[in-house]
């Protein structure tokens, strides 16, 4: 005999109980759904701490949205793993209980592929999963395989399922997932996306260049044996460790690997049918030649995620704003630049970076920043834009977009090292210098951006 849980009198009529009681499954199809897409987020101090009005104002932006996004540049541990050789530049790490402070700031995904996900080799990386997870974050882009780092991860939430696909182009190749093979275990790391770079020389200059290799000896190697440039491909050449080719003109030529591509693709389309909304990441420091310029390949790439289902594309790694595309009605946002950016702030560096600056042994963390930043007159520190960016918030309805919201904020450009890196809501001079820049790095794109009562709106209907 089966039993009936619910009371009587709504077992009898059911219909109109679960009515009444607001029982139903979500539907995005006629509700409205908002994100919160941020960039980079380099945290090594407490974020509950502080109420200034613009610094609360910008954390209830966050928190209100249906759900919320942002890179962590950053791996949580006690120092219990040890540095590997190679980082992404400075070691990042954080207290891990850092993790909850991102969560009360109102971020429900991170992504986790980037250039730092494997300073501190395989443990690190298992610690700073432990600590994520613990907090409440889902988070995409690393695993103890490729397959795992390569998946989708999805977060429920009370309109919609999200999934956020996270995966890296800027890396050292140590950290790099791996499948198995052979009964050898694989590779644990983040999900890349490799491409290969082409030097291009019009013809005279790959001649001298040519030349020059074979007075060196650059194409025989050690046995006499021909090597880099090969008899079938004379217009290629491999010399110093890099490809050079024939070309119209000198230039740089990034191709993404077709492999990847194809992977991640397939990763995407498979999300896209198991979910409401799919988000795809990238973290990508290489440019066009400036540090706000896109290249080539990412555009491509974007677009091709976009074709495979994705209902918006973030970028991030070259801690500086980028150009925004609306591609088949979908948010391409190339880079929103930096959510927080508190590199400045680590409590223990390893050797290694100590040494790059020939610091001694009473050499301590502010001796390198003023060593690397040349007391803040160089680098990060010198320059305003690594300091502004935006907090991107789409809008849908029936899954379409309907309006992208672009909110100016400042991390404190100017400040002594303890403060900035911060975000507060720019005021509003600054937030229309912000919004500026944003409209003239989207313009090669088609993209229109309109200033109006503090906030940038891309013009939809003009982007389509």
């Amino acid at each position: 005999m089966k039993y009936s849980y619910f009371p009587k009198s709504c077992a009898v009529i059911l219909g109109l109980c679960a009515s009444a009681a607001g029982f139903s499954q979500h539907r995005t199809a006629n509700e409205e759904f908002t994100m919160a897409l941020t960039g980079d987020s380099i945290i090594t101090r407490k974020l509950s701490v502080y109420d200034e009005p613009d610094y609360l104002q910008l954390i209830e932006l966050v928190r209100s949205a249906d759900v919320a996004f942002t890179n962590l540049e950053m791996l949580f541990h006690d120092y219990e793993p040890y540095p590997m050789a190679e980082s992404g530049g400075t070691y990042m790490r954080g207290d891990p209980e850092l993790a909850h402070e991102l969560r009360w700031a109102g971020i429900d995904l991170v992504s986790r592929a980037n250039n730092h996900s494997g300073d501190y080799g395989t443990l690190g990386l298992q610690l700073t999963t432990k600590y994520v997870e613990e907090a409440g974050l889902v988070h995409a882009g690393v695993g103890m395989s490729l397959a795992e780092a390569r998946e989708a991860k999805f977060l429920e939430t009370p309109k919609a399922r999200v999934a956020l696909i996270s995966l890296a182009s800027s890396f050292s190749d140590h950290m790099r997932a791996g499948r198995s093979r052979d009964n050898v275990p694989a590779r644990p790391g983040l999900n890349p996306l490799r491409y290969k770079t082409t030097y291009l020389l019009p013809d005279a200059s790959y001649q001298d260049l040519k030349k020059t290799g074979d007075a060196l000896g650059e194409f025989t190697d050690q046995d006499g044996e021909p090597t880099g440039t090969k008899e079938d491909a004379p217009d290629e050449m491999e010399i110093f460790g890099r490809n050079f080719a024939r070309g119209d003109e000198a230039r740089i030529q990034m191709v993404a690997n077709e492999d990847d591509v194809a992977e991640i693709a397939a990763v995407v389309s498979n999300a896209s049918r198991l979910a409401d909304f799919t988000i795809v990441t990238i973290h990508a420091h290489e440019d066009a030649g400036t540090r706000d310029s896109t290249p080539e390949f990412l555009t491509l790439f974007a677009r091709a995620m976009i074709e495979a289902g994705a209902d918006v594309f973030v970028g991030h790694g070259p801690h500086a704003l980028r150009g925004i595309e609306i591609y088949q009605g979908k948010p391409i946002l190339y880079s929103l630049g930096d959510f927080l950016f508190q590199n400045e702030t680590l409590a223990r560096l390893p050797s290694e970076n100590y040494e790059r600056y020939d610091l001694d042994e009473n050499a301590h963390i502010a001796d390198f920043n003023d060593a690397r930043y040349k007391n803040d007159t160089k680098g990060f520190p010198a320059i305003p834009e690594i300091w502004e960016a935006v907090v991107a918030v789409p809008t849908f309805r029936n899954r379409e977009l309907t309006e992208l919201a672009l909110y100016p904020i400042s991390l404190g450009y100017g400040q002594p090292p303890q403060v900035r890196g911060r975000p507060l809501m720019a005021d509003s001079e600054l937030g229309e210098k912000i919004i500026g820049d944003l409209q003239r790095l989207s313009k090669p794109f088609g993209t229109d951006i309109s200033w109006r009562r503090g906030v940038g709106y891309v013009e939809l209907n003009n982007n389509d």
